[in-house]
């Protein structure tokens, strides 16, 4: 059962990182070293999400974050044929499927875990033969964990998103449904990850509303936040937050 009570781990999303180098060409900042660096730092894993137009990270960086990694190495993807080969030919600790559109600009919402049953069965066995831990990312419906259960995942990601925003309106509202989704996610032996517009001002509220919570992965504010404090002195910050 993969749902242990107490620690929740956080992964850092590099893709704003390979975004600013992208932009200039070359290799600056150095992706490979920043991964080594927020390892150092604290972080518990390093997350990653290529996607078709490589706009951030390249399918190219990743068998180069795989030999640095030390942690936990969490690819996530909307599984294309190219997607699935890349990540098969270079397996990762955890593979978190996304269906995002190609055009998509960030992650917006999840599966439909019964919609789509029969292709992420497939799916999610073609990965696991590999030994990777498979997470669908799904949004904050019980439904859907139990949906993901059917399909063989390991994990689920709840879309934080809406919660986000909705948040400084009455955060008890805003968490409710994603309470009920840990109480499944527990209940079915489903681990729990989350993501999606989590930052300084509300992780901890929602880090002690699911005491299963296993994983979060924070990119977008964790980068914006590293601008005025700096990248180890932001990671403490976020760590410290997710203590029980």
């Amino acid at each position: 059962m993969d749902t242990s009570l107490g620690k929740t781990r956080l992964s850092v999303n590099l893709n704003k990182v390979a975004l600013i180098r992208n932009a200039r060409g070359g290799n600056l900042p150095d992706l490979l070293q920043v991964a080594r660096d927020c390892e150092d730092f604290g972080a518990e894993g390093i997350t990653v999400h290529p996607r078709p137009d490589e706009r951030h990270i390249r399918f190219s960086d990743i068998p180069g974050l795989l030999d640095v990694v030390t942690t936990e190495f969490n690819i996530e993807g909307n599984p294309t044929r190219h997607f699935l080969d890349e990540v098969c030919r270079f397996p990762p600790h955890q593979c978190t499927l996304v269906p995002d559109l190609p055009d998509a600009l960030t992650s917006d919402g999840g599966w439909d875990t019964h919609r789509h049953l029969g292709f992420l069965v497939d799916v999610v066995a073609e990965l696991k033969e590999k030994g990777i831990r498979v997470s669908l990312f799904i949004d904050p419906d019980p439904a859907q964990v139990e949906g993901a259960m059917r399909v063989g995942a390991d994990r689920v990601e709840l879309y934080t998103g809406h919660f986000a925003q909705e948040y400084s309106r009455s955060p008890e509202k805003a968490i409710r449904p994603h309470v009920e989704c840990s109480n499944e996610a527990y209940r079915l032996g489903v681990g729990l990850n989350a993501g999606h517009d989590l930052n300084l001002v509300n992780l901890s509220f929602y880090r002690r509303g699911l005491p299963n919570l296993q994983e979060v992965s924070i990119g977008h504010a964790l980068i914006c936040d590293a601008l005025y404090y700096g990248l180890a002195n932001t990671i403490r910050m976020y760590r410290r937050l997710l203590e029980p």
